[in-house]
């Protein structure tokens, strides 16, 4: 298992980590599922209006973390959270999580959606304390839905 504290998140560098990215989305869930490809991963990464970073251990890419600073409302959104598959169950979603509401401590509430197929993730999210707020049905996957999540991070509960 890695070591946490080795963790360091840094925005997008170069065209390598947009192009490991895109390889880490199209070739895993929900991202499959989705149907999103190679072509369509890379074009979300890099969509005006998003911020891309990358979690490395040890010099080595584990992760990705897409934030629209802007995207719900005003607020912040998590478009996409994805762990390369030989380092999940470590704590680095979790580390994602920690730094994209550290990043964004002065909104009010941070949102994510995650697929109805993708229990693992929102379990996460709500060990993370993210609430379920909306559930939106056939919205990408005729018969799935996208649960919306958010956080408070300041503000009265």
């Amino acid at each position: 298992m890695p070591d946490m504290r080795e963790l360091i998140i840094e925005a997008a560098a170069n065209e390598d980590d947009i192009a490991w990215a895109a390889r880490l989305m199209a070739g895993n869930e929900p991202w499959i599922t989705l149907g999103r490809s190679y072509e369509q991963s890379r074009e979300a990464l890099t969509r005006s209006g998003t911020e891309l970073f990358i979690a490395s251990i040890g010099g080595v890419r584990v992760a990705l973390l897409l934030v629209s600073p802007y995207g719900l409302a005003g607020s912040p959104y998590i478009n996409s959270i994805a762990v390369d598959p030989a380092h999940r169950s470590a704590g680095i979603g979790a580390g994602l999580l920690d730094f994209a509401e550290e990043k964004f401590s002065g909104c009010r509430f941070i949102f994510l959606c995650v697929s109805s197929f993708n229990p693992r993730a929102e379990a996460l999210y709500r060990r993370c304390g993210y609430e379920l707020v909306g559930e939106l049905k056939d919205y990408i996957v005729e018969g799935r839905s996208e649960m919306l999540y958010r956080k408070r991070l300041r503000g009265t509960s």
